[in-house]
C-alpha cells in the first residue's frame, strides 16, 4: 500500500515539467486540514502540494513556467489556511470545522493585495485596501477583457455560418490566451483560470486550424464550458447571457455565451437561428 502511495506521488511529481521543489511554512491541524489544503493547492500536471500534520511543513512541486509559490499559497489561503504569506480571509477561517481552526498567526502577514484579502490590521487601511481592489479590478478586467471580445467574435461568424471568419477570429482568441499575465488576475480568476487555460487553448486552437464548421460548431460547444467558467468569476461590465441549444449534438444539447438576451444560434446559424433559451444571466 505504501508503495503504491510512493509510486502515484513519483508518477504525479513526474507529470510536472519544469519542476521547482520548495518547501514552506502552511498552519493546520488535522488529516481535515492535510487533504483541504493539498486539494486548494494541486492542479494537475501543474502544481503539487504535499503538507504534513505534524511539522506544518509542504513541500511544494510546480511547474515554473505556468505558476508559481505565490499563487499556490493564495489559493490555500482562500481554503481557509494561513502560510507566512498570505493569510485567509476571516469569514472562510471561521467556517472550518472545530478540529481545522488551528492558532492563527499573528496578523502581520500582509503581502497580497492581489487575493482580495484584509491583510492589514490597523487604522486607515481600509481606504488603501478599497484603493488597491479597484485598480486590481480593472487591471483584471483588461487581463481578459480581449478573451471574453474575441470569444463573442467567434461565436458570430458561426451565427453566420462564416467558418473562415470562425478560424481567424479564434486564432486571435488563442493570441489573447497567451497574452494573459494570470499573476494580475484576482485569486478567484487564477484558480478558474488554470483549471480551463489549456483546454480554452486547444479549442481555440482547433477551431483556427479548420475550415469545416461542423468541427468548428463541435469544438466551440467544448470552448464555451471553459469560457463560462472564466466567466462566472470575473466582474462584467454588461450582464452576459448563458443561452442553451437542446437540439444540438444529437439532442444532447449545447450551451455559449452572449452578450445579446435575444437568442441567435451559434450551432445552426440561419436554420434555426431562434433555437434555444436564456438559462442564466452572469451580471
Amino acid at each position: 500500500m505504501v508503495i503504491a502511495v510512493l509510486l502515484s506521488s513519483i508518477n504525479g511529481f513526474a507529470q510536472i515539467k519544469n519542476a521547482k521543489t520548495e518547501t514552506v511554512k502552511i498552519y493546520g491541524n488535522c488529516g481535515i486540514c492535510k487533504t483541504t489544503i493539498e486539494k486548494a493547492g494541486n492542479v494537475k500536471k501543474v502544481a503539487s502540494v504535499d503538507w504534513n500534520k505534524d511539522t506544518k511543513m509542504a513541500t511544494l512541486t510546480y511547474d515554473g513556467d505556468k505558476t508559481n509559490q505565490d499563487e499556490i499559497l493564495k489559493r490555500i489561503a482562500l481554503a481557509g489556511y494561513d502560510s507566512e504569506k498570505f493569510r485567509a480571509p476571516d469569514d472562510v477561517y471561521a467556517k472550518l470545522a472545530g478540529c481545522c481552526q488551528y492558532d492563527r498567526p499573528v496578523k502581520t502577514v500582509a503581502k497580497n493585495k492581489e487575493a482580495g484579502m484584509d491583510m492589514n490590521a490597523g487604522h486607515g487601511n481600509h481606504d488603501h485596501s478599497q484603493m488597491a481592489a479597484n485598480k486590481d479590478a480593472a487591471q483584471n478586467q483588461s487581463q481578459l477583457k480581449a478573451v471574453f471580445d474575441n470569444y463573442f467574435s467567434v461565436k458570430d461568424a458561426l451565427i453566420k455560418t462564416d467558418a473562415a471568419t470562425a478560424s481567424a477570429k479564434a486564432a486571435e482568441l488563442a493570441a489573447s490566451l497567451k497574452a494573459v499575465d494570470m499573476n494580475k488576475l484576482s485569486a478567484e480568476e487564477h484558480t478558474a483560470w488554470m483549471k480551463v487555460m489549456q483546454d480554452l487553448t486547444a479549442n481555440a486552437e482547433s477551431i483556427s486550424k479548420s475550415k469545416d464548421v461542423a468541427k468548428q460548431r463541435s469544438a466551440f460547444a467544448a470552448l464555451s464550458g471553459s469560457i463560462y467558467t472564466l466567466a462566472k468569476v470575473s466582474k462584467q461590465d454588461t450582464p452576459v447571457y448563458y443561452q442553451h441549444c437542446p437540439m444540438y449534438n444529437g439532442g444532447k444539447g449545447a450551451n455559449w455565451l452572449s452578450k445579446e438576451n435575444a437568442v441567435k444560434n451559434p450551432y445552426y446559424g440561419s436554420q434555426m437561428l431562434t433555437c434555444g433559451s436564456t438559462v442564466e444571466t452572469i451580471k
